[in-house]
């Protein structure tokens, strides 16, 4: 660049000097402005997403950030962002992928049931800025529909959803893994101040066989990936009790769903949409918390445990225990 210089000549050269010096103190202020914005909500803030509900288990909404307490291994920490999740097209995005199970025995009359309560519960989040993915999974996991918030698209594939007639394998564990990669790699991340809402919602009978990766591993990354993975049993996948209560299936026991802030919904009905209803309830009855970390916990590299709490007594979920930074 000096020797450049050198060559011009006086009057050149302060032109040049001068669209440097425009260029240095118009352009690149902004460009810091704009990065330490996206890193510092991206990066820098340590979000949880929590759901809450009262004594009876039904969804509370309207709570604000004085209505919740932090506590980092165990001592109070303030919180620094807060939000709800919100009827609006500007709202915090809302992702979720369905991973249904076509390797068991749902009959046909109950996959009609079930495109018909799925339809539903998709026009029930419309006024949400939610998008949606659709995956089947028996010995394979298919995706059949990347993120969109189109509902004639979901339409078309809920009526090419097929059982999987090799299905000897039900590789649930491999689905919620895939939905996973799928939601870190696909679906609207956060922009601003707009931390998003990640789910999975599994349609199986809860018994994964046939797996490559291990339920551990699985929580583990829906955990970095501060996703929230559900569960629904259908009639003919339930196990019933001699009290008609629903058995543990192994995919509960496993603590995918409550390490990861989720519950199973079991269809006791012989309509799918009160389960469903009451599935978009609980998802949408959904806060963010987060706050900034001191220095050196940044830096250690261990695990830091998080506790949120109701000030007021209601049941609190949280996506996750803690965090590590790596």
């Amino acid at each position: 660049m000096n020797k450049v210089i050198f060559l011009l000549s006086g009057g050149r050269r302060f032109y040049l000097f001068l669209l440097i010096f425009i260029f240095i103190t118009l352009f690149l202020p902004v460009q810091a402005q704009d990065s330490d914005e996206v890193i510092r909500v991206e990066t820098d803030l340590i979000p949880f997403e929590v759901t809450v509900t009262d004594a009876g288990g039904n969804p509370v909404r309207g709570l604000k950030a004085e209505d919740f307490r932090l506590f980092e291994d165990g001592i109070e920490r303030q919180i620094d962002f807060f939000e709800p999740l919100k009827k609006s097209d500007t709202s915090r995005p809302l992702s979720i992928v369905f991973a249904l199970d076509v390797s068991g025995s749902m009959t046909r009359e109950e996959l009609l049931k079930l495109r018909d309560a799925l339809q539903i519960f998709i026009k029930r989040l419309a006024d949400y800025n939610s998008y949606f993915a659709v995956m089947t999974f028996g010995m394979d996991v298919k995706t059949l529909q990347s993120f969109t918030n189109r509902p004639e698209k979901l339409e078309k594939v809920f009526e090419k959803i097929l059982r999987d007639e090799e299905g000897l394998s039900t590789h649930a564990y491999d689905a919620v893994d895939d939905a996973i990669r799928l939601l870190r790699k696909k679906s609207p991340t956060a922009i601003r101040d707009k931390l998003p809402k990640r789910a999975v919602i599994v349609i199986t009978d809860g018994f994964p066989v046939g797996d490559t990766v291990s339920p551990k591993t699985v929580i583990e990354r829906a955990n970095e990936a501060e996703t929230t993975v559900y569960s629904v049993i259908l009639p003919s996948f339930s196990r019933l009790q001699r009290d008609k209560k629903p058995l543990l299936t192994p995919l509960e026991a496993s603590g995918l769903l409550e390490k990861t802030g989720g519950r199973s919904f079991y269809a006791t009905e012989s309509s799918f949409e009160p389960l469903f209803k009451s599935l978009a309830e609980e998802i949408t009855a959904s806060y963010v918390l987060a706050f900034y970390p001191d220095a050196e916990k940044r830096r250690d590299g261990k695990f830091h445990q998080i506790r949120i709490e109701s000030r007021t007594g209601l049941q609190i979920k949280q996506n996750r225990s803690g965090y590590q930074l790596k």
